[in-house]
């Protein structure tokens, strides 16, 4: 327990930034330095963090124990590895990987090396994710919605793999069956990549998941809804609200057959503490990992899944003639 772990960052944007201060508040973790290829802003957030700036990743690996790997999605793949066969634990923002059989490579150096590589599905360690699994766990249908004003942060990728691989991530976590159909819907409006998209998920067990995701909206709404034989549960991520219809706890509903109505709220939860503290604990004690890579791997997969939904309801809008040929984009 008296063991530290020496960490890096590789990366110093907006979830660099983020990490390299939080590794700060850890007991165990010790911020040996980080590296960006833009200079300047590695100086600011090292300064900002109290830690060198590390002239490339070689010098960075060679000074740590870990790193997190918090660079643009299209290096997370050729950076884990760099790291995994250095010898150095990971832990990787989502989305893991670009591709399946990135992801695979991944799990295979991981686990053949015995290191760790975590990734950053960060509503894993959040307590409203605590909250929804401890009262329901045999789902019958979902509806999950995040939404947000736009923001060019995030515009490498599409808001599949930006805003909704958390709840499809949160969503496979609860739902313990393969995914069976993916129909889908997005558009490009404000970049090159979707920046709304709808996907129906149905899995083997016959559950069904509708998720919506959006970074164009006017408003920031995260709200998610369940349907099971255990009751009805309402949560709102944005007020920390959550409402349970059910007849195990709560107020009695009168009228209703033996129902009661649980009404609970949390405190703010810094989930990223939370997400740091696991992957100390799985690094210096051994302790399973929480987000691993294979479940890394279980999100990429719903989330290329939904992309190919979405290429799909385009090819038979455009031979319906309901959009025009090759149009990806909203005019006006």
């Amino acid at each position: 327990m008296d063991k530290t772990l020496r960490v890096g960052v590789i990366g110093a944007g907006h979830f660099g930034r983020y990490h390299a201060l939080k590794i700060k508040d850890v007991r165990r973790e010790t911020l040996i330095g980080l590296f960006d290829p833009d200079t300047k802003r590695a100086a600011e957030v090292a300064k900002e963090a109290g830690c060198p700036v590390m002239g490339s990743v070689e010098e960075l690996l060679a000074a740590c124990d870990a790193v997190v790997v918090a660079a643009p999605a299209e290096y997370h793949f050729d950076l884990a590895t760099e790291a995994l066969r250095a010898g150095k634990h990971v832990l990787v923002e989502k989305p893991v990987a670009a591709t399946l059989e990135q992801a695979d490579l991944l799990i295979t150096l991981a686990e053949q090396s015995g290191l760790v590589c975590q990734v950053g599905h960060l509503l894993r360690y959040s307590a409203e994710h605590e909250a929804i699994t401890k009262r329901i766990t045999r789902p019958l249908y979902i509806e999950a919605t995040r939404i947000a004003p736009f923001k060019p942060r995030g515009t490498d990728v599409s808001v599949i793999l930006d805003l909704m691989i958390h709840d499809l991530d949160l969503v496979l976590a609860i739902v313990d069956s393969p995914i069976a159909q993916v129909d889908a819907l997005g558009a490009a409006v404000s970049s090159e990549y979707e920046d709304i998209a709808n996907a129906r998920v149905r899995f083997e067990n016959g559950c069904v998941a509708t998720i919506t995701a959006s970074r164009i909206s006017l408003k920031t709404e995260r709200r998610m809804r369940l349907f099971s034989e255990e009751g009805y549960l309402s949560a709102d991520f944005g007020k920390r609200e959550l409402t349970m219809i059910g007849r195990e706890k709560g107020l009695p509903l009168p009228g209703t057959g033996g129902f009661r109505r649980e009404a609970i709220s949390w405190k703010d939860h810094d989930s990223l503490f939370a997400e740091h503290e696991a992957f100390v604990a799985s690094c210096l004690d051994g302790a399973a990992v929480k987000v691993d890579a294979r479940a890394g791997r279980r999100a990429l997969a719903a989330a290329l899944a939904v992309a190919d939904g979405i290429e799909e309801s385009r090819r038979r809008m455009e031979m319906s003639g309901l959009i025009r040929a090759g149009q990806k984009t909203f005019e006006g």
